[in-house]
């Protein structure tokens, strides 16, 4: 599969047309997504009928935009017009279809992209490893054996097993961050309230983020310039109008005062998760430390904060419907609801404590490295895993780097290790880590992920059996 830029590039000119490249798309859905089970809604007709309308605007001379004919896919809590917005769940297949498209999925069409359909998640984008239980688990395309990661499983597993160049995801607590460590790709979590969420399904509003997923650094900063926009829908969004991350890929990273998170980011993972941000480092010369004051209580918080609003939010239906829920979201939900009230409001301080630390830590750095997973992708079906002696859940152990993060809203660009190998992964499996800055600076994320793209560190693994 080409990249996207390759793929608008060669529609524009008359190279290809959007037509050949969406028959290519759906033809390479049908023969590989029964392996991955990524996409769970293929949206054929609309995206003849979109590739259709990009050749003849090109026909006409009009300019059919940057994404011309390039097929994307979103996780199946965007809205997609026709089609029923399931969140991953059993419960929602019953409501009617989306009477309009998600803001974010009119940006990318309004760009001329071409949509192929909704992808595989945890219900409710609750869970790190999409392994879901009306719908199946996602695969992971590196060894269909293993996790893809989630909640926005089905969004990494399609871009990385060569489907699409570039999907959306959400992110709560991590559901961009580790698939994209697990499968080896490109990610972005925006700075909160930078992305509209306008037609998506919410699960924690305080935490959740939108970005793309993509195989391309170039790709990836594309897709999340394209999205950028306001939108009154979102009371959540604070758009600034920033210039693109695109055109200053290469502005360097001089001057840049850079550091690797030691203490929490340092330990409580495999040696694989370490050895990758270590070769990103050397790549950079950096070797100055610096302590995430509090991240261990700032993840505490969010846990419970997590749990106690995705309760209530769907509070009727767990006093109705228990039965209908996936057994291990009902049950995350159901301990939330039981959660004393004082407990969510101390909560809530710490987090804001932990804020106001983290930001003056940001007085003296401008980037963090960070791993993004404490481990590479663990076979479907494993519920524990052994750390530093002591055998932990994984679910709740994938987030344990990228939760004291996202609760704070910082901006990351997930970065995979080009060759996991050197970074001691089983089998070479992927591993990725986290590139943080403070809020509404991802230009900084974004350019020290082109240093290392450049240094050969960061880049996507290819498939086994792909060309390099």
């Amino acid at each position: 599969m080409a990249d996207a830029l390759s793929i608008a590039k060669a529609v524009s000119t008359g190279e290809t047309s959007a037509a050949a490249v969406t028959e290519a798309a759906l033809a390479r859905i049908t023969a590989r997504n029964p392996a991955l089970n990524a996409f769970t809604t293929v949206t054929a007709d609309r995206a003849r009928a979109e590739a259709a309308a990009v050749d003849a605007a090109i026909a006409a001379g009009r300019d059919p935009g940057p994404l011309a004919g390039v097929p994307v896919a979103v996780k199946n809590l965007f809205d997609l017009k026709g089609v029923v917005t399931t969140a991953g769940s059993k419960i929602d297949r019953e409501n009617p279809p989306a009477a309009e498209d998600a803001f974010l999925v009119r940006r990318l069409t309004a760009a001329g992209a071409v949509m192929l359909g909704a992808l595989n998640m945890d219900e409710y984008a609750y869970g790190f490893t999409t392994e879901n239980a009306h719908d199946g688990p996602a695969h992971n395309p590196h060894d269909l054996t293993r996790i893809a990661g989630g909640s926005s499983g089905g969004s990494a597993a399609a871009v990385a097993g060569g489907l699409v160049p570039i999907t959306l995801g959400s992110d709560t607590n991590g559901s961009i961050r580790v698939p994209s460590s697990l499968c080896g790709i490109w990610g972005v979590k925006p700075t909160y309230g930078r992305l509209s969420r306008g037609g998506s399904t919410m699960f924690v509003s305080a935490f959740d983020h939108l970005g793309p997923f993509a195989r391309t650094l170039a790709d990836l900063a594309l897709g999340y310039d394209l999205l950028q926009g306001e939108d009154p829908a979102d009371p959540a969004q604070h758009w600034r109008g920033e210039a693109p991350v695109l055109p200053t890929l290469d502005a360097g990273i001089t001057g840049l005062r850079i550091a690797v998170a030691d203490d929490h980011f340092s330990r409580g993972g495999h040696s694989e998760a370490f050895a990758a941000v270590a070769l990103a480092a050397a790549a950079l010369g950096v070797t100055r430390r610096v302590t995430i004051p509090d991240a261990i209580s700032g993840r505490a918080a969010a846990f419970l904060i997590t749990m106690a609003d995705g309760a209530n939010l769907h509070m009727p239906n767990l006093r109705s419907r228990a039965a209908d829920f996936d057994p291990g979201t009902r049950d995350r939900f159901l301990a939330g609801a039981l959660l004393p009230a004082h407990w969510v409001q101390q909560a809530q301080r710490v987090r804001a404590a932990y804020r106001a630390s983290v930001a003056r830590l940001f007085d003296t750095v401008d980037v963090i490295l960070a791993p993004a997973t404490p481990f590479s992708a663990t076979p479907i079906g494993q519920a524990m895993i052994e750390i530093d002696g002591q055998a932990v859940p994984i679910r709740p152990n994938l987030g344990v780097f990228t939760q004291p993060i996202s609760c704070i809203g910082l901006p990351v660009v997930a970065a995979p290790i080009a060759e996991p190998a050197r970074a001691g992964t089983p089998g070479g499996l992927p591993i990725g880590i986290q590139i943080i800055a403070a809020p509404w600076r991802e230009d900084l994320c974004f350019r020290v992920a082109r240093a290392l793209e450049a240094a050969g560190v960061c880049a996507a693994p290819p498939l086994p059996g792909d060309p390099a």
